[in-house]
């Protein structure tokens, strides 16, 4: 069984997002450290990158400010590794699919899995199109996180029955970003979930506020949380890691 399944067992996980090297290398080690201390279940690692079509503005700057503090993918992998020496908290990567296949398939997975990653989502590869990268992933022991969305409609059923580790289930259309509220009807799209698999399925996209996060913990098991993060190492820097310790167990709590 996949490590990615302590993060729900018995429990509703909290997930959290941060880009990986924003601002620069020893802060954001300090920040994801924070979010471990602070009660996080699962965490999702992000490899910055130029053109991350599906974030909002706040994740895209994270990603530029990444960069231009010279974050480079074997940078990532660093900072995994040493992360890795002080928790065996499940974490995956999230990376497009430019970034892995410019570095490499089979060596991206092969660093990943000895980073120490479980896992990783490719937010911009179609579910029709997984078989390459699945078939890689998996022979280094990582699963590929499949994403379900408010438009996948009848195609819930085929991407549930087929997941491994968790599902990631978007709550809106258009881009990452905080929302004030969600109207999407993921009770039914859960409900179909259920019924086609046991793999845990996690709500993301727009969850910033606690009361948010406990609905939606009602709902599903586990939530994701990105750009409210990201938001706080983006108004704060070096002081963040603090900011991120009292906000992720803030969230944790409300879940509970």
């Amino acid at each position: 069984m996949s490590n990615i399944y302590k993060a729900f067992e018995n429990k509703k996980a909290f997930i959290a997002f941060l880009t990986a090297g924003d601002p620069d290398f020893e802060t954001s080690l300090e920040c994801f450290r924070a979010v471990v201390r602070g009660g996080a279940d699962l965490i999702e690692v992000g490899i910055p990158f130029s053109d991350p079509i599906a974030e909002g503005p706040v994740i895209q700057e994270a990603d530029i400010r990444a960069l231009s503090s010279g974050m480079t993918t074997d940078k990532v992998f660093d900072l995994v590794k040493e992360l890795r020496k002080e928790t065996d908290i499940p974490i995956v990567f999230m990376s497009y699919i430019n970034p892995i296949f410019h570095y490499g398939a089979d060596k991206f997975f092969k660093k990943a899995a000895e980073a120490g990653a479980d896992g990783a989502i490719v937010p911009d590869m179609p579910y029709e199109e997984k078989g390459e990268l699945l078939e890689t992933a998996e022979k280094y022991g990582l699963d590929i996180i499949s994403m379900i969305a408010p438009t996948s409609d009848q195609r819930i059923k085929m991407i549930a029955e087929e997941a491994k580790g968790f599902i990631y289930v978007v709550s809106s259309l258009g881009v990452t970003g905080v929302r004030s509220e969600i109207n999407t009807d993921i009770g039914s799209m859960v409900k179909v979930i259920k019924e086609n698999t046991d793999v845990p399925a996690a709500i993301g996209f727009g969850i910033s506020t606690p009361e948010q996060a406990k609905k939606m913990a009602g709902v599903a098991d586990g939530v994701i949380v990105g750009s409210a993060m990201v938001k706080i190492v983006a108004a704060e820097g070096k002081n963040a890691p603090e900011k991120l310790f009292e906000y992720v167990k803030s969230m944790k709590e409300a879940i509970i």
